[in-house]
C-alpha cells in the first residue's frame, strides 16, 4: 500500500521561501509519478508540479514554474517542492499524490493520481 506523508508547511511572509517534503513508502519501484497539488478554500485542487521517479523528468504549472522546483532524493524516497518568492495567492493546503505509472498527459489531471497524502498547510501573509 502506497503511503505519502507531507511536511514542511508553515506561515511565511510574501517573498519568503518554503521547502515541502513528501515521504513515500510502500512502493520501491521506479515506475511512479509524484505530483504536488494545492487547494485553496473555495477553489478546485490544482497541480503545481510532477516528477517521474524513473527519469527525474519534471513538469510545472505555468503559474509557478519560475518560482518552484520539484526534486527527489531516491535514497530517502522523498520528493521535495522548493518554493520561493511566495505570494499570498500561494496560500493553500498542499498535497502530494502518486500515480503508479509514468507521468501522463495532461500532467495536471488529478484523475491520474490514486494515492494522496493528508496535506500540509502553507499560509503566505502580505
Amino acid at each position: 500500500q502506497v503511503q505519502l506523508v507531507e511536511s514542511g508547511g508553515g506561515s511565511v511572509q510574501a517573498g519568503g521561501s518554503l521547502k515541502l517534503s513528501c515521504e513515500i513508502s510502500g512502493y520501491p519501484y521506479d515506475d511512479i509519478c509524484i505530483g504536488w497539488f494545492r487547494q485553496a478554500p473555495g477553489k478546485e485542487r490544482e497541480a503545481v508540479a510532477t516528477i517521474y521517479r524513473g527519469s527525474g523528468s519534471a513538469y510545472y504549472a505555468d503559474s509557478v514554474k519560475d518560482r518552484v522546483t520539484i526534486s527527489q532524493d531516491i535514497t530517502k524516497s522523498t520528493v521535495y517542492l522548493q518554493m520561493g518568492s511566495l505570494k499570498p495567492e500561494d496560500t493553500a493546503t498542499y498535497y502530494c499524490a502518486a500515480d503508479l505509472d509514468r507521468c501522463r498527459a495532461p500532467f495536471d489531471d488529478v484523475r491520474w493520481f490514486n494515492y494522496w497524502g493528508q496535506g500540509t498547510q502553507v499560509t503566505v501573509s502580505s
